[in-house]
């Protein structure tokens, strides 16, 4: 498969990459990792052949065939979906292209040559699946959540994530050795997502990824490789893994730097004091050049820099009425002739967090719209309770926000905040200094989003409506908002296509399907294809069958298995937070046992300083003596919060 030897890439002063080198596997799901502007595009390029580098090279076999989703569609697709994606197989385009050549040449010479060349281009062309390649092209189409009706429409007539939808069939159908992937579960609903992921799990060559959905990261990853300060770094294992790994690694480092630092010190002070008495002066010399050698050691060390993270969390609102939101039988959508759902049901109440489910285009992000006063329903009613103030995050918040006006601007236009009050909110969502007056039509997704969710903190709403809240946030403020939203003591509805983040909060699953059928169920995602199976409503998470991918007994494997992971990823998270409580206890521990030990140097000077003053020396040591007796007793909690967290350690390594 391909490998990268000693690839270097910087921009200006700033290394990107320095040194990268990694053979990447067949048969690994690799995942890409790292702080934004760390150099993931910029590496997935690179070996895509899509940007230079500065140094080392890439061995690519000539017989890999590589996969990768652009950035943006094909601005000249074939007339149909199904032609355009079909396209996407390259190999069987060229013998397309090679067989209709053939074809024209008998037709126009009739010769037993031209015959047999028709022949050999029309066997090759079976022989490479081409009898069968619309047949696959419709199956993943479908997986993707295309319908049938659909297959024979203009592509130029599909959304801008639907045109991606169609890009990423392409590359599927392509059948590629080594995939290559840019956030590949973006402008996909659950359904899809479930199925790509399906897909993955069972492509049997290499795939390089790169996701800030940290459930998809921990379900499908085999290999996590990090890029930070320029360095590319491989870990064996999962996101959770690998971030277990990064700790101890970075701990390792804080010790040695810290007992190099030390060392350095008593060698400085020894040169200082002796460097120039010629009895010490070989001594000297010596340390000297030890000195160096701990230099180098220290320069070698790569001492892990905290990232900037928003920090926030919701007031306590005021408390509503115990119903909520009453929709009845409501009828949604931007045409009579053409609803996007029909006869609605739902009855919110107080503390309830609702998150809604089902395919793209079925009116989810419509419903929250005409709920929250942005568009008229077609019929039906919906009425809020007693005391319900409700605040409303749309998806894309250049809808919402002036583009001409600033960050400032814009959260002063929209809370009863000072400019004062605004820039320390702002200040928490990573907006400081100048930041504050750039205009929102140059942030990116991630900061736009960060701008609307600062002016929905201010509301101090007691019923938030949020559509897609962690679109463009990174890994880091997605989970501060899930954490956030744990807390919160109002009422939530919400759309989201994160598995992570929607179970992490989910009191209740809203399902919306096709034809207007619609129900509540208690519980978060993992609960819910147990409930729909008692109550016999259709389950929009169950994997369909994917072409060349994994049998029904498979299926069924996994579907039994899921209590399992799920139970497998809690214990491990709650293992997790044992081994920081200690870690942090420990740390506590020592803190405490250096303040005792300084205290009882203190009491001995005292004594020594109390000379014939009998009293005085008499209560330094009684102080000694119960401080002596209290060190003890740390000492023993110490070791036992030491042994306890060894055993926690060496139980995870058994796993």
């Amino acid at each position: 498969m391909i490998r990268i030897e000693n690839i270097g890439k910087a921009f200006g002063p700033r290394v990107i990459l320095k040194d990268a080198t990694y053979h990447f596997p067949a048969g690994e799901r690799i995942a890409l990792v790292g702080a934004n502007g760390a150099g993931k595009t910029t590496l997935l390029n690179i070996i895509c052949g899509l940007e230079d580098y500065d140094a080392g090279q890439i061995i690519r076999p000539r017989e890999c065939v590589l996969g990768y989703l652009p950035q943006e569609p094909n601005a000249h697709p074939k007339a149909s979906i199904i032609h355009e994606c079909i396209d996407g197989h390259h190999k069987l385009r060229e013998l397309g292209e090679r067989r209709e050549r053939a074809q024209t040449a008998l037709v126009e010479q009739g010769t037993a040559a031209a015959l047999d060349a028709f022949e050999r281009a029309q066997k090759a062309f079976a022989d490479s699946g081409g009898l069968i390649v619309e047949s696959r092209a419709r199956g993943i189409l479908a997986g993707l959540g295309f319908s049938n009706e659909q297959f024979d429409s203009d592509p130029r007539t599909l959304s801008g994530g639907w045109r991606m939808r169609l890009e990423l069939a392409k590359v599927f159908l392509n059948e590629p050795d080594f995939l290559v992937l840019d956030e590949p579960t973006n402008h996909l609903d659950l359904p899809s997502l479930v199925w790509v992921e399906n897909f993955l799990m069972n492509f049997s060559g290499c795939l390089l990824f790169v996701s800030h959905d940290r459930g998809l990261l921990n379900r499908l990853s085999t290999v996590t490789a990090h890029i930070s300060g320029g360095q590319l770094r491989i870990y064996k294992g999962n996101f959770d893994s690998f971030l277990d790994q990064k700790e101890l690694a970075e701990q390792q480092d804080v010790s040695k730097a810290e007992a190099i630092a030390r060392r350095k010190a008593d060698l400085t002070r020894f040169i200082e004091r002796f460097g120039a008495k010629a009895t010490k002066a070989r001594q000297a010399q010596a340390r000297v050049k030890m000195l160096a050698r701990l230099q180098d050691l220290e320069d070698e060390i790569n001492i892990p820099q905290k990232e900037n993270e928003v920090a926030f969390q919701f007031k306590a609102p005021a408390p509503s009425g115990k119903e909520v939101l009453r929709v009845n039988r409501m009828t949604i959508g931007y045409s009579e002739g053409k609803p996007l759902a029909k006869e609605l049901q739902l009855n919110v109440l107080r503390g309830q967090k609702i998150c809604i489910i089902g395919a793209n285009g079925i009116g989810k992000s419509t419903l929250l719209e005409t709920i929250s006063g942005n568009l008229e329903k077609i019929s039906g009613s919906f009425e809020y309770g007693y005391q319900v103030s409700p605040a409303y995050f749309a998806q894309e918040q250049v809808s919402v926000l002036d583009r001409d006006r600033s960050v400032l601007e814009n959260v002063q236009r929209r809370t009863d905040l000072s400019e004062r009050e605004a820039r320390s909110l702002l200040g928490s969502f990573l907006f400081r200094g100048d930041d504050v007056y750039k205009k929102i039509e140059v942030l990116s997704g991630g900061e736009k989003n960060r701008v609307g969710l600062a002016v929905l903190l201010s509301r101090n709403a007691n019923f938030l409506i949020l559509d897609e809240p962690t679109n463009h946030l990174d890994m880091s403020s997605a989970e501060i908002l899930s954490e956030a939203l744990q807390d919160y003591e109002g009422t939530i509805l919400c759309v989201s296509h994160d598995r992570e983040f929607i179970n992490s909060f989910a009191t209740h699953i809203f399902v919306m399907l096709q034809g207007g059928q619609n129900a509540l169920f208690e519980g978060n995602l993992d609960d819910y294809p147990r409930l729909a199976k008692i109550s016999g409503f259709p389950n929009i998470l169950e994997n369909t069958s994917v072409q060349g991918g994994m049998s029904s007994a498979d299926s069924g494997t996994e579907s039994s298995g899921k209590e399992a992971r799920v139970r497998q990823r809690m214990d491990a998270q709650a293992e997790k937070r044992e081994k920081q409580k200690l870690a942090r206890r420990i740390s506590d521990l020592e803190m405490k046992m250096q303040q005792m030990q300084e205290r009882i140097e203190a009491c001995e000077a005292e004594i020594n300083d109390a000379g014939s003053d009998y009293q005085r020396a008499h209560q330094a040591s009684l102080q000694i003596g119960e401080l002596r007796a209290q060190l003890t007793e740390t000492e023993t909690s110490w070791f036992e919060a030491n042994e306890l967290l060894q055993k926690c350690e060496a139980d995870g390594e058994n796993d």
